[in-house]
């Protein structure tokens, strides 16, 4: 697996032109940008500085100046070519994601308020050099044009969503998912750990859920689970890369894979399970929802609750664990999720679950993420917006592609559809494009839905809406076919992108 920032050694042989375009394609698009006159020339030895608020970034800027072959001495700031500079007095500008990037012919500037807007500095950076950077092959010269850039996001959350209860997906997997999202700065990764057909994360006190329930898979599916130890090495592998990890864990609903390994959390006869898609200790593997719920009547119920969610709260390093709480109706259901958000803060976290949840009188620091975006909230949360005809990535890139989801939108959800989305919700505070595995059972499969998609996600998410301009998007877009070619990532061909690669289908 390549590693984000793998250093090389280069031979130049010919000077390398960035592309056929005048300027580099930057995404997602800055907020302010100027280039100027100028170009900035790697020479044989590269002078570079950093104050000491800002060192927890230098080995990541070390590494992308080593693939310009040239030999790094760290100076003082006056000598150096290539500096990173923490100033919190910019915090009212820039906020804590942004940054300044100051290219001249003689100097290299990244300014932030705070080491993650030296990290987002470093990443357009990076996009300045020539794609052969993200398989640590550049083997051309190469200069990047002055330029002067203020950047910061529109939105702090910008995410993707990974199901992993339907087919699993392992850390390999994961680990090159968040560094193709660090390159286009997004910054949440939501993994939905458990439904019907699987269970996908250790919870010590009730083993059977993963010794059962990690077993099973949709038809055609990969089956397996995440360990403690994995998921917290997850989660360190993503903060390096300025992304948090959310789990869920799906209640009172989709619950089926739980109730195969622990039969006492259903009702008697099993009256919980309606239609009867399967009984314990049966697997299953079929795709249809909203057939299995938890005997919320049984106290059982509530001890296991608790119990997943206190070990959830333990090993997660973010502020929020994701409590589902979707497709279901049940007179239980709101006393259920008042208690299951109570449990989430008590523990120490923010709660986040599916819109459904805000029928019920939840906390005010709970935050609903809309995929239909048609419930009648009682409470005035904040907002995560997912609505389905724009952002659910298992429904095709185009009309009737096969293996692919149509319920929501019957001619797919498209490139435009994703990146014209604008929201009109004043407690919004972000995005995130959900990519279901009912139908994607393998990484080429995820890779084909989740790009190029995820990349108007995160100019969605991080450009200004009245900056926003499709067809500029699409232009920038087929500049980046090569280097989603170099980062081996099997991208769907949008038609109507003109890719600057030709790539084997």
């Amino acid at each position: 697996m390549k590693l984000f920032f793998f250093s090389v050694v280069v031979v130049f042989s010919i000077t390398f032109n960035l592309n056929a375009q005048d300027k580099p394609a930057i995404i997602p698009k800055p907020n302010k940008i100027e280039w100027t006159d100028g170009e900035f020339q790697f020479s044989s030895t590269i002078n570079y500085y950093s104050n000491p608020e800002a060192d927890k970034n230098l080995t990541r800027l070390e590494d992308l100046l080593k693939t310009t072959g040239s030999e790094l001495q760290k100076t003082s700031e006056e000598e150096a070519h290539v500096s990173l500079k923490i100033d919190k007095n910019l915090a009212s500008k820039l906020s804590t994601e942004g940054y300044q990037l100051k290219i001249t012919s003689e100097k290299i500037e990244i300014i932030a308020a705070e080491n993650s807007g030296l990290f987002y500095g470093i990443i357009t950076l990076r996009q300045l050099f020539p794609a052969e950077v993200e398989s640590g092959k550049i083997t051309s010269a190469f200069h990047i044009p002055a330029v002067e850039i203020s950047d910061k996001p529109h939105y702090q959350w910008r995410g993707t969503m990974i199901d992993m209860a339907r087919s699993f997906f392992g850390l390999d997997y994961l680990k090159k998912h968040i560094d193709r999202m660090a390159l286009y700065k997004l910054n949440r990764l939501h993994l939905h750990l458990s439904d019907d057909q699987g269970w996908r994360i250790e919870i010590k006190k009730w083993p059977k859920l993963t010794e059962i329930g990690g077993q099973s898979a949709v038809k055609n599916g990969q089956s397996g689970f995440l360990t403690q130890q994995q998921f917290k090495e997850l989660q360190h592998y993503a903060k390096e890369r300025n992304v948090m990890i959310i789990p869920e864990v799906d209640l009172p609903g989709h619950t089926y894979a739980a109730l195969q390994g622990y039969p006492e959390l259903s009702c008697e006869n099993f009256s919980n399970l309606d239609p009867k898609r399967a009984t314990p200790p049966e697997a299953y593997d079929g795709v249809e929802v909203g057939w299995s719920k938890f005997c919320m009547e049984k106290p059982i119920v509530y001890e296991f609750v608790a119990d997943v969610i206190a070990e959830l709260a333990e090993i997660t390093d973010g502020p929020y664990l994701h409590i589902g709480g979707d497709e279901i109706e049940d007179e239980h259901y709101k006393e259920f999720v008042i208690k299951a958000e109570k449990l989430v803060r008590l523990n120490g976290k923010s709660a986040i679950g599916w819109e459904e949840v805000t029928q019920a009188k939840v906390d005010v620091s709970f935050i609903s993420q809309r995929w239909t975006g048609t419930t009648e909230s009682v409470v005035d949360t904040r907002v995560i917006e997912s609505i389905c005809k724009n952002f659910y990535l298992d429904h095709g890139n185009v009309p009737d592609q096969p293996n692919t989801y149509s319920w929501c939108k019957k001619d797919g959800v498209s490139l435009k559809n994703v990146y014209d989305f604008i929201s009109e919700n004043r407690k919004a505070i972000g995005v995130e494009g959900a990519m279901w595995s009912e139908l994607v059972h393998n990484d080429k499969s995820a890779d084909d839905r989740l790009w190029p998609r995820s990349i108007a996600v995160a100019e969605v998410g991080w450009t200004a809406p009245e900056k926003k301009n499709y067809t500029e998007f699409v232009d920038r877009l087929g500049w980046h076919g090569k280097r989603l070619s170099e980062l081996e990532v099997d991208f769907y061909n949008t038609p109507e992108v003109d890719w600057n690669i030709t790539k084997k289908e």
